[in-house]
Order: structure tokens, then sequence, then C-alpha cells
């Protein structure tokens, strides 16, 4: 015996069907004006992928037409509504270059760097999506100084530039961990120097981040540990760094939980140092 399809099922199957069977008709219309309010209309019902489908088939047939401005910038819209983000920063940067004075070229201009931004992945992954976001919002603020969308487009870019430096201190960790190991150093160096170059590279670049005292961290342990394994040739020098390293540590941060680590290798630091001196 059948079990019997609850009756609201039925009518949200007829429905939807009854939905993708108008669509597709306004679809197949060589009515562009009546396509083109259709897909206005599936727009305003939050209707997104329909109303996208829609839009961009109209791109040609608009261009030169008085709808054309409009069309482009929905079709932005649309994409970026339903989550396409890729296509929806392309589309705007087409109407951008297309309508440099157009009425929505403001908007489309932040937007390319709001859709960007929600394609940058986190932090451990490849950061081009993030460059380019940042690009994008840098282009909007100086084109458009005084853009109530300013503040939140600084906003933005500040945290996409801590992405990357929360990527760079994946790296920096990743070397120190390394330590001596030298496999993956194949053009020479050692993994505490790789770790020392890019902690100073970030804190030089970025330089108000709030990450700097991981980075410092890194350094003055770096440079301690390089003192360590050095040969006799480098051993005195590099002492002398790494214990200069650690004070400037403690001034910097006087209350970090590393301080005692600080202290600690400065005292290793001086028995070297001070048997140099004599």
């Amino acid at each position: 015996m059948s079990k019997k399809i609850p009756s609201f099922l039925i009518s949200a199957a007829l429905l939807l069907t009854g939905c993708a069977s108008e669509f597709n008709n306004v679809y197949k219309s060589d009515d562009w004006t009546f396509r083109y309010e259709f897909a206005k209309e599936r727009f305003a019902q939050h209707k997104f992928l329909q109303a996208s489908t829609l839009f961009g088939d109209m791109i040609q047939v608009m261009r030169g037409t008085d709808k054309a401005e409009e069309c482009l910038f929905l079709y932005g819209l649309s994409s970026y509504n339903d989550k396409d983000y890729e296509s929806a920063a392309e589309i705007f940067r087409k109407y951008t270059s297309s309508y440099p004075k157009g009425i929505y070229c403001e908007q489309a201009s932040f937007l390319v760097g709001e859709s960007l931004y929600n394609c940058s992945p986190e932090p451990r992954l490849d950061q081009s999506e993030t460059y380019s976001a940042m690009r994008a919002y840098q282009d909007f603020m100086d084109i458009y100084p005084l853009s109530p969308k300013k503040e939140l487009a600084q906003n933005r870019l500040y945290e996409l530039q801590d992405k990357l430096v929360e990527k760079e201190l994946h790296s920096a960790r990743l070397y120190y961990n390394l330590g001596t190991y030298f496999g993956n150093c194949t053009s020479g160096g050692n993994n505490y120097e790789a770790c020392i170059v890019t902690s100073q590279n970030v804190l030089k670049d970025y330089p108000y981040t709030s990450l700097r005292e991981d980075f410092a961290s890194l350094i003055m342990k770096s440079k301690y540990q390089l003192a360590e394994s050095s040969v006799e040739a480098k051993r005195l020098e590099r002492y002398q760094d790494a214990e200069d390293e650690c004070y400037g540590f403690i001034n910097e941060y006087p209350d970090s939980k590393e301080r005692s680590l600080a202290e600690k290798y400065i005292e290793k630091c001086r028995k070297v140092t001070n048997s140099g001196k004599k």
C-alpha cells in the first residue's frame, strides 16, 4: 500500500514547477522589454540567480540603449547577492570602466572591493585575492575620498592587512620550528635566519600590527638559537647580537610573558660575551 503524499508537499512542488515554467517562458521570449522588467521583478523578490541569468543574457542586447547602464549594474548586484563574488567583481569592474561617470560608479567601485573581500581565503592559503581586494579598496578611497563608505573601506583594508600579517607569522613560526633542519634550505642560509628576515620585514611593512610582539619574540629566540648553533668564528658576534636583542625586547615589552625567557637568554649570552672581552 503506497503512502499518501502530504498535500502541502504537492502544492509546493506545483508552485516550484509553475515558477520554473514561468521563468523558462520568459527566458525564451523575444520581448526584451518584458524580459528586462521580469528580471527586475525577480531581483526585487530576492531570486538573484534567476535575475542574474536574465540580466547577463541581456547585456549585449541592451548595449547602446538607455537601459544598458542599469542592466549591467543590476547584473553585478544579482551576482553579488547570489554570492557569486568572483563574477560580481568582474562585472563591477566592467561597469566602472564602461561608465566611469555613471550614476552607480561609486557604489560599483566599492563593491569590487567587497566582492574580492568575500573571496579572500583563510591566512594559510594563497592570498592573491586578498591583495586584489586591498588594491580595490585603495583605488576606491583614492577616487572617492569623501565617500561615506570610506571608513568601512579603510577598516576592510586593515582587516585584510592583518590577514597578510597572520600568514607571515605562520611562515616565521614554521621557519623557527624547523630550526637546524637544512632540508628546505636549498639556496643555503638557515631557518633561524629566515625567521629573522621574515619577521623583520613584516615589522617594517606593518609597524602598527597587533602581532608585533609575536614577531619580536621570534626574532629574539631565533637570534639566540642562531648563536647557539654557530660555528666558532661567528659565535661571539652572534651572542652579542642575541644579548642586545633580548635587552631591546624587554625594553619594548616589559610586561611580556616572554620576559623571563629573555632574561634567561641574557644570562647565558653574558657567559660567552663576558669571556670574549677578557
